[in-house]
């Protein structure tokens, strides 16, 4: 991989993962209470250093996007603003929200041109794995402190390894990519990973939703039974039923979407009782829209 193909990989990945990052801390930082003010200044630092960055990467991403990631709603939707601006008045964070207005331009940009940049993106992607590495840090050694009922947080432990695993992801992607060494990987294993990661979603909404909101429960539990059966079903798959297996998945996860879609709008205007702010449903959202953009790139071998 190189040239045209390795600015445009790395730009995505880094647009997509390094907000995923920074809101992980966000949800971090709101859950710590007052006495670990320590690690509340620690998360929101690594917020703003990751900032800094994404905010680089847009600078050069106009017109170096693929049509399908800027169509995917994987970076923004047209509820970010609105839930960044809703979680800094519930929780006091500060949220540059420049970063959202920037990447909400970005699917309006009409260029078609492309600049060669990538000896700066190698070095842009190596600050990137950097920082990455003190988030990884930082995340394993607040739950370490939680295990061992040393430190408060209002988060699952088990939302907390989720989280983590998502960076590790991520850094491992970047690591590749940075060697040149990103290979057509077996569908299947990847969409192992984000049905693992879709099952974990919806148990978490039903852990973080109102006792009175059945209907939400019950939706959000019949997702999470999908996607288990659906986990068992991808690991279990031989190679030649995978345009069968990716056809399930995607329907799947199209039922996702629409939940998460359904659940910020709900609690955008206040009309879910749950303990779920409205940036983690967007958040939500956008990791269902990129699975959906990768079982679609699939499909159309298929």
């Amino acid at each position: 991989m190189k040239g045209k193909e390795f600015i445009r990989f790395s730009l995505e990945l880094n647009l997509f993962f390094g907000r995923i990052m920074k809101e992980h801390l966000i949800f971090m930082a709101i859950a710590l209470p007052i006495i670990n003010s320590d690690y509340i200044l620690e998360a929101d630092t690594l917020k703003r250093s990751l900032e800094e960055l994404l905010m680089e990467v847009l600078s050069i991403s106009k017109g170096n996007l693929s049509k399908e990631s800027l169509d995917s709603g994987e970076f923004v939707t047209k509820y970010t603003l609105d839930a960044e601006k809703k979680v800094e008045d519930l929780y006091g964070i500060c949220i540059d929200k420049e970063l959202t207005k920037s990447t909400l331009d970005l699917t309006i940009e009409k260029e078609d041109h492309f600049y060669n940049f990538e000896g700066y993106v190698y070095d842009l992607n190596r600050r990137i794995i950097n920082l990455l590495m003190d988030v990884i840090k930082f995340k394993e050694k607040v739950i370490d402190e939680v295990l061992k009922c040393e430190l408060a947080i209002f988060m699952y432990p088990e939302m907390l390894e989720h989280i983590l695993e998502e960076a590790k992801f991520y850094l491992k992607l970047l690591l590749d990519i940075q060697d040149k060494n990103i290979t057509e990987e077996d569908i299947l294993k990847r969409e192992v990973f984000w049905n693992y990661i879709m099952e974990e979603h919806a148990l978490f909404t039903l852990g973080l939703l109102d006792p009175s909101e059945e209907d939400l429960i019950k939706t959000a539990h019949e997702l999470a039974k999908t996607f288990e059966e659906l986990l068992k079903k991808t690991r279990e798959a031989d190679k030649d039923k995978a345009c069968e297996i990716s056809r399930g998945n995607l329907k799947a996860t199209e039922g996702m979407k629409e939940f998460n879609t359904s659940a910020v709008k709900g609690i955008l205007a206040c009309e879910i009782k749950s303990l779920i702010n409205p940036l983690l449903t967007d958040h939500l959202l956008r990791e269902a829209n990129r699975y959906i953009r990768i079982l679609n790139e699939f499909l159309k071998e298929c």
